[in-house]
């Protein structure tokens, strides 16, 4: 079996980084669905799929024409749904934009600033990915340089809530073709299916057949049956569990559970800004009739705008936010990995995380080195803890390399600080080709 992903440039970090999390919470939740021993799992075949064998039955246009069939739309396309989808990249008056109708100027701060949650939105027209709003990516996908090539399953039921209102994401990861050839011209798509729980007044418990399903993988030495199972699973379903890929899972649900993440490099010089963004793909309907289906940008859940770190923040959220985290310090300095967490309002989430190229989520900058009340905050709660632990910067690239943490150890300044799993859950899977992870 050849795996693509351990073939890229640093995915293979990434992924024995993912496997130990994703292990640590399957197994944490396994233990609350069943008094059964855990199962030991093979990460190869029951959390990360990789094999192109396999892969090659999960090209994108079927996944969109999947979406598209459930829709109910009459006339959409799949190739409509992703023009719309990166129209909203586009600025409503860009030339040779498609026919949105959401675009990333369609609301604007005081200042005339497209925003999203009254924090920045930053347009990517062409050349950047607001170009494939006029692309064609289901063309000759084995040379078509705006084709997109699927390089991972992920079985994160790790993330499923505690309360059993969903069973975990179940994701698809795809590669834009371009990016094999030019790091300048990457972009990557990540599906994240949250299945609902067949069994809901069961609550955890009721998602024992989905977790089950991922268990009895690690038993399967025929790479054709291991790709039926998962071509079944993800397409049709099993018994009374809905497919994976199916049109109320990213988004349109009573929950809002799912979403569609991308992972953004298609911008040209002089600015580099590596950007990652949220989409829901919701439907328009009136009773059973459905006019409408369209990817729309949303908030980065857990990713605060990084200004309202700065000691003399002018945000409107800023006060609020302020008094805010010093409450998420307890979580923060867990001393184990599956008690770290961070549990951010989305009141504070902007809708892009610029992880590089861009100090706007560069919390190290935004909480600077200078005395403040937010500093003070953190340092009374990490006393009152008994905690060894002091504030220190911080990075934006918290979820992709290696990085400090927004608290660490005396013993060792700038020791990384293990990331939660919850952090984890909302951005597994994007690791960009090519970059550190």
């Amino acid at each position: 079996m050849k795996h693509l992903a351990t073939h890229v440039p640093g995915v293979r970090a990434f992924l024995r980084w993912a496997l130990s999390v994703a292990v640590i919470g399957t197994t944490a939740i396994a233990q609350h669905a069943s008094a059964a021993p855990p199962v030991t799992a093979d990460p190869r075949r029951s959390l990360v799929v990789t094999e192109q064998i396999i892969l090659t039955r999960f090209p994108l246009q079927r996944v969109l024409d999947q979406l598209v069939a459930q829709s109910g739309v009459p006339g959409l396309t799949s190739l409509d749904l992703f023009h719309q989808w990166w129209d909203t990249q586009n600025e409503s008056d860009s030339p040779g934009r498609g026919s949105g109708p959401i675009f990333c100027d369609d609301t604007v701060d005081a200042a005339g600033t497209p925003a999203i949650n009254a924090f920045p939105y930053t347009c990517r027209p062409a050349p950047a990915e607001g170009v494939q709003a006029g692309a064609d990516p289901f063309t000759a996908p084995d040379t078509n340089p705006d084709a997109y090539l699927p390089i991972g399953l992920f079985n994160r039921f790790d993330v499923a809530p505690a309360d059993g209102s969903h069973c975990g994401e179940h994701r698809i990861v795809y590669a834009k073709r371009s990016g094999l050839v030019s790091p300048l011209q990457r972009n990557l798509l990540i599906f994240e299916a949250a299945l609902p729980n067949p069994h809901p007044q069961d609550k955890l418990k009721g998602c024992k057949k989905i977790a089950k399903f991922w268990a009895d993988l690690t038993q399967v030495d025929d790479i054709n049956e291991l790709a039926d199972r998962l071509e079944d699973f993800y397409f049709d379903g099993i018994a009374n569990v809905p497919p994976v890929v199916h049109v109320n899972h990213y988004g349109g649900n009573a929950n809002g559970s799912g979403q569609v993440r991308t992972n953004q490099f298609l911008n040209p010089a002089p600015f580099f800004i590596w950007s990652l963004r949220e989409f829901k793909l919701l439907r328009t309907c009136s009773g059973r009739s459905c006019t409408a289906m369209r990817f729309v940008p949303v908030t980065d859940k857990t990713n605060p705008f990084g200004p309202l770190f700065q000691p003399a923040a002018t945000h409107a959220k800023s006060a609020d936010f302020q008094k805010f985290f010093p409450g998420q310090v307890k979580a923060l300095a867990a001393a184990t990995l599956t008690g770290i967490d961070f549990k951010v309002p989305d009141s504070f989430n902007t809708a892009q995380s610029q992880a590089s190229g861009s100090t706007e989520n560069n919390y190290a900058v935004q909480f600077t080195a200078d005395p403040s009340t937010l500093r003070t905050e953190i340092e009374t709660q990490l006393a009152a803890l008994g905690s060894t632990l002091t504030p220190i910067k911080s990075s934006c690239v918290r979820r992709h390399s290696p990085a400090p943490g927004a608290i660490s150890s005396t013993a060792t300044p700038g020791t990384p600080t293990p990331q939660p799993p919850s952090w984890a859950g909302a951005w597994s899977g994007r690791v960009p080709l090519g970059s550190p992870t």
